[in-house]
């Protein structure tokens, strides 16, 4: 229990103080333990109102397609060229998940703004050589998709309108097969570096 609380702790503070997160650890089962433990305290500060939903949700799936164009214009790597491309696909999908959403309880999807820690994520990928980016892309990608699945799961149980607790609901399983295609990414480059 007190790794539990070690890890929630330094992940909030991580999250909150905008710095740099570190790499994953090669380790996947403590990655995978890690990021399910941490998911509640997550959870916790994610917006249960529509319009901050609407909001978050339209700015990480902007960061994701952003992201990983900037990748897919510098990267070498087949297989993490793919997950971009993948990304890009995939969260244009939520993307128009949530506004039907949203257009479903008559409520206005604003144009998505990055938050700051996105605009400085999105800022590292696009200024990372070739020979870098695709460990400082994955590592973005997975503090990005532990973000989305916080935000997602919890307007799913606790949101206040259905039709956007539906589409979040619908969401949250794309998100975690992400997680799992991280995961395979980050063992096949800690592979590959040995």
């Amino acid at each position: 229990m007190k790794t539990f609380a070690l890890l929630a702790a330094t992940a909030m503070l991580t999250a909150c103080s905008g710095s740099e997160p570190e790499a994953p650890p090669a380790d996947t089962a403590a990655t995978d333990t890690a990021v399910t433990d941490a998911a509640p305290a997550a959870e916790a500060a994610a917006p249960t109102d529509a319009a901050g939903y609407i909001a978050k949700a339209g700015a990480g799936d902007l960061w994701e397609i952003e992201s990983s164009k900037a990748l897919i214009a510098k990267s070498a790597k087949d297989d993490v060229k793919a997950f971009a491309k993948m990304m890009i696909d995939h969260h244009g999908k939520s993307t128009a998940k949530v506004k039907t959403a949203a257009s479903a309880a008559s409520l206005n999807v604003p144009a998505p703004v990055l938050d700051s820690e996105q605009q400085a994520m999105l800022d590292e990928i696009k200024k990372a050589d070739a020979a870098n980016i695709d460990a400082v892309y994955l590592r973005h990608q997975k503090t990005a998709h532990d973000a989305a699945l916080a935000l997602h799961r919890s307007y799913a149980t606790n949101g206040d309108t259905e039709s956007l607790k539906k589409a979040a609901g619908e969401i949250v399983p794309v998100v975690e097969t992400h997680i799992a295609d991280l995961a395979k990414l980050g063992q096949a480059a800690t592979s590959n570096a040995k």
